[in-house]
């Protein structure tokens, strides 16, 4: 069983004296149904399993009135378990199946008999009343219980939860810890072994099926077929909830790959269609975000506090909410080479990628800095100190970078931290800090 993170947010939730309802979303494939199964079985005496999507009958439990005891007594009758009040934990899985199971939660809590656990992907998306392809019609909620509800959101494996799948201890992620605090140099050894596991991290990425395999199968090629099947997962969602946008959610999840692999990595309506509008792609990519499969990061246009008096929306970046899938599908074939550092330019867009989605797990809201194309910096972040810029190098001439130092000069009283995140050692040097890619798992 992979350790996850997520696991003390659910513990906290436990423990709570007046629990809401607690909602884990995310995108397919990162873990939820697992890590809310272990959890709910190791905290309460009675557990109850709903997945909507195995056990369609159960949605009829939800058609009638949607008090406790009808709703209890219908899902009895369906073999769902002993229902022990105070003593049990419902988990209604794929949630966004059944939209009246959602609009009963309200009265759920209310009644405080159970606990109650929500898990759904593809979250509003499908709860638009639309008729899709495959003949099904998916009504719109009636109620959503704002009030009602504790949202955690769940990310694909982070960096150190690799680690962790990986055998390495916290006696070592301390002592790298350690060395990004005092800024001192990690000891090689030890430096270089994570780094070959950080190349590895970008081949295989963080989904827990992918992981797992990877960390049980001596054949790589399991790891690759698997993400293969994965990508195919997505893109069948994609024909499924997409509705009329399907096919243009399509080729934007398909083009990531190749956009970020570009010299500047801003993506391109252009590329995918002449003279497109703008606007024929705004929904179609924003269903890629609301379902948890890419990350934005807009364009600030000047390094002032608030970015959102500053956010150009018609310039941006899309990133894939994994980098191992980014992997196979610009890479597929060269996983090898990957992992030993021989792909040159190519693994700029996989390290651009895999801080994205670091920074992202953590909360942190995306912006790059680009003004009339000159002095670009791929990550700009608020802190309440002021702005910290993250310049993402791959290759060996790590302490070139033309921009950060421009804007140092010009623009330092607004810049609060400098950081290079590069494959060498921990230095500091003319106010900048220079990192391990491996350390963004600090940030």
């Amino acid at each position: 069983m992979l350790r996850r993170k997520i696991i003390e947010s659910l513990d906290r939730w436990a423990v709570r004296d007046h629990k809401k309802a607690l909602f884990v979303e995310g995108a397919r494939q990162v873990g939820k149904t697992t890590s809310i199964r272990e959890f709910s079985k190791s905290r309460f005496k009675h557990y109850i399993e709903i997945n909507f999507i195995k056990k369609p009958l159960a949605k009829s439990a939800f058609d009638g009135d949607l008090d406790t005891q009808t709703i209890v007594m219908n899902l009895s009758m369906m073999g769902f378990g002993t229902f022990v009040p105070h003593e049990t934990v419902i988990f209604l899985d794929e949630i966004q199946e059944c939209p009246q199971a959602r609009t009963a939660v309200k009265f759920l809590v209310e009644d405080g008999a159970y606990a109650i656990v929500e898990s759904g992907s593809l979250l509003g998306i499908n709860y638009k009343g639309e008729t899709h392809p495959d003949g099904d019609t998916i009504d719109e909620i009636a109620s959503i219980p704002v009030g009602y509800e504790e949202h955690l959101e769940m990310y694909p494996l982070d960096f150190e939860e690799f680690l962790w799948a990986c055998g390495i201890n916290n006696d070592v992620i301390k002592i790298l810890k350690e060395s990004f605090d005092s800024m001192k140099p990690v000891a090689d050894f030890v430096h270089n072994r994570i780094m070959e596991l950080y190349r590895k991290y970008l081949v295989v990425g963080g989904l827990p099926e992918v992981v797992d395999n990877f960390v049980k199968n001596e054949d790589f090629s399991h790891t690759v077929s698997t993400q293969i099947d994965l990508i195919k997962g997505y893109r069948h969602d994609i024909s499924k909830y997409a509705g009329k946008d399907k096919d243009i959610v399509k080729r934007i999840f398909d083009a990531i790959p190749s956009q970020l692999a570009k010299q500047d990595k801003r993506f391109i309506i252009a590329n995918l269609e002449a003279n497109a509008s703008r606007r024929k792609f705004a929904d179609p990519t924003q269903w890629l975000i609301d379902a948890g499969m890419a990350y934005y990061a807009t364009n600030v246009n000047a390094l002032t506090l608030p970015f959102s008096n500053y956010e150009n929306r018609k310039l941006y970046k899309l990133y894939m909410l994994d980098t191992g899938l980014v992997c196979n599908m610009s890479l597929n074939g060269r996983q090898f080479e990957v992992m030993n550092g021989e792909i040159g330019i190519n693994e700029g867009a996989l390290t651009e990628n895999f801080v994205a989605a670091e920074l992202a797990k953590k909360g942190v809201s995306l912006h790059y800095h680009d003004k009339k194309s000159k002095h670009e910096l791929d990550f700009v972040v608020a802190t309440p100190k002021g702005i910290k810029i993250i310049e993402v190098k791959s290759g060996r001439d790590f302490k070139r970078h033309a921009s950060l130092s421009y804007t140092m000069s010009n623009e330092g009283e607004n810049i609060s931290e400098a950081v290079v995140l590069c494959n060498s050692n921990v230095e500091f040097e003319n106010g900048i800090k220079y990192l391990p890619l491996y350390m963004t798992m600090f940030l």
